[in-house]
């Protein structure tokens, strides 16, 4: 059963940074690239960045360059969203999910063909 256990959201003020987690299980890691979401409060979910646990490839969404990090550690299944310089605006819930390599390319689209989700985390930014 593939499961995805995002952690790590949490109060922080403007400015300051946060890691988020995503642990994987279920499936070969290697095999899948995981994608980071986030839906603030009355909007549509939105793609961040997503990597490629083969190769390390990464994609951002549009408007997402510049303040988030994502890489991988293969031999913990988890993928890491660094976050610097965090601001009201990325108040949300963010997510994780999984899916075939494909979807990486395509992370300024919509969320609904991302199959695997996990529970989301809530990060919320004070000015």
């Amino acid at each position: 059963e593939v499961q995805l256990q995002a952690s790590g959201g949490g109060l922080v003020q403007t400015g300051e940074s946060l890691r988020l987690s995503c642990a994987a299980s279920g499936f070969t890691f290697d095999d899948y690239v995981i994608g980071w979401f986030r839906q603030a409060p009355g909007k549509e979910r939105e793609g961040v960045i997503c990597i490629s646990n083969l190769d390390g490839y990464t994609n951002y969404a549009r408007n997402m360059k510049g303040r988030f990090t994502i890489y991988a550690d293969s031999a913990k299944n988890t993928v890491y969203l660094q976050m610097d310089s965090l601001r009201p605006e990325d108040t949300a819930v963010y997510y994780c999910a999984a899916d075939r390599p494909k979807l990486c390319t395509y992370m300024s689209g919509s969320y609904t063909p991302w199959t695997y989700w996990g529970r989301g985390t809530l990060v919320t930014v004070s000015s």
